[in-house]
């Protein structure tokens, strides 16, 4: 598979944070608040900013237990569960995400499936993988710090898809980096697995997200800044890949370790 982009060379980084960015992340928040869209809803901007939207169907695939779920919710803005369970069936999620191309300062919509599956639905039920599987751009693999196997598993995992998908965009999560001080992967193993797959590698946290003045409500603005870096990423591999196959842009070197 293709060497992924640099971080920042396909989308700008912080363009979210700048007063531009802010009037765009507008339709999809209201009064502070993330907006929840179903799967033929969209977010509505005012005509003069009207823009293109680019829809990947991303897969999240990782141990039971590792925070699928959870990342997923923090994504969309959603509560994220306290209590571990098991995800029963398939599970869909829309997120929706402006972004800033570096080339052209063109702006577009990025549109995010997520679909997220228990590990017990999927050893169960034979038509499940095939269904996550099938037309995806994007596959995320997740680890949590606090569980080594689940980090000891992306091998295997990452060299099945590569037979199955080989020009599919994938990225590693390791989740739960709020309790890195108890971590069970340390920062070495961290740096060997990069250098061996040479795949993003990003970290996110599991806590809830902040609230609003009443205590209760998430603060959508400030749950937006917490994963823009996920988001970010997420478009920046996906837009890349989809400029390679085109031919417009040239197909870097294979990645032929791993």
């Amino acid at each position: 598979m293709a060497r992924p982009p640099a971080t920042g060379s396909v989308i700008v980084p912080d363009w979210h944070e700048s007063a531009e960015g802010k009037e765009y992340l507008a339709c999809i928040l209201r009064k502070n608040r993330r907006r929840v869209f179903g799967l033929l809803e969209r977010p509505v901007l005012p005509p003069p900013v009207a823009i293109d939207t680019a829809s990947y169907k991303i897969f999240v695939s990782g141990k039971s237990g590792v925070g699928k779920t959870a990342l997923v919710a923090k994504l969309a803005g959603l509560e994220v569960p306290v209590v571990h369970h098991e995800t029963t069936g398939i599970q869909t999620t829309v997120v929706f995400w402006p972004a800033k191309l570096q080339a052209s300062d063109r702006v577009v919509m990025f549109r995010f499936e997520f679909w997220d599956c228990g590990e017990s639905a999927l050893k169960k039920f034979d038509h499940m993988l095939p269904a996550c599987k099938e037309k995806t751009d994007a596959f995320l693999f997740l680890f949590s710090f606090t569980d080594r196997a689940s980090f000891e598993d992306l091998p295997g995992q990452l060299a099945r898809v590569t037979g199955e998908a080989p020009g599919v965009v994938r990225m590693v999560i390791g989740s739960k980096f709020d309790q890195y001080m108890h971590t069970d992967v340390p920062e070495r193993d961290l740096t060997a697995f990069r250098q061996a797959w040479e795949l993003p590698l990003l970290r996110v946290k599991s806590v809830p997200g902040r609230r609003l003045a009443d205590g209760r409500t998430l603060d959508g603005r400030a749950g937006l800044a917490d994963i823009a870096h996920v988001l970010n990423g997420l478009a920046e591999q996906l837009w890349h890949q989809d400029q390679v196959a085109a031919g417009l842009l040239p197909n870097p070197p294979e990645n032929t370790t791993g």
